[in-house]
């Protein structure tokens, strides 16, 4: 199983990206699919994520209204619109997957770099 992201890079703030992440191997019929990100000297932190049962969506309180997750499943490709960016967005993100029953993200992309000058 592969993810790969892409459509990171440098922006100003309040510009907008759009993020993806192809999945080869699996299809995402039953995975969960998530964004997480880390910046430098932090901890990885859950941005977006998207449960395959009830099509639930949760947010990080800190791109609620801003970011929107989406997921083709007939292209095997997750999505993050992200909007009004902020410099504290500056991070690398990462896709990715899970089985539905899993409790933690197994399959993972190897980032894509966002940079938000102020």
């Amino acid at each position: 199983v592969q993810l790969q992201a892409s459509g990171g890079g440098l922006v100003q703030a309040g510009d907008s990206l759009r993020l993806s992440c192809a999945a080869s191997g699996v299809t995402f019929n039953r995975y969960d699919l998530g964004w997480f990100r880390q910046a430098p000297g932090k901890e990885r932190e859950s941005v977006a994520t998207f449960t395959w049962r009830g099509g639930i969506t949760n947010y990080a309180d800190s791109v609620k209204g801003r970011f929107t997750i989406s997921r083709n499943n007939a292209k095997n490709t997750v999505y993050l619109q992200m909007n009004s960016l902020k410099p504290e967005d500056t991070a690398v993100y990462y896709c990715a997957s899970k089985y539905f029953t899993r409790s933690e993200y197994h399959y993972w992309g190897q980032g894509t770099l966002v940079t938000v000058s102020s």
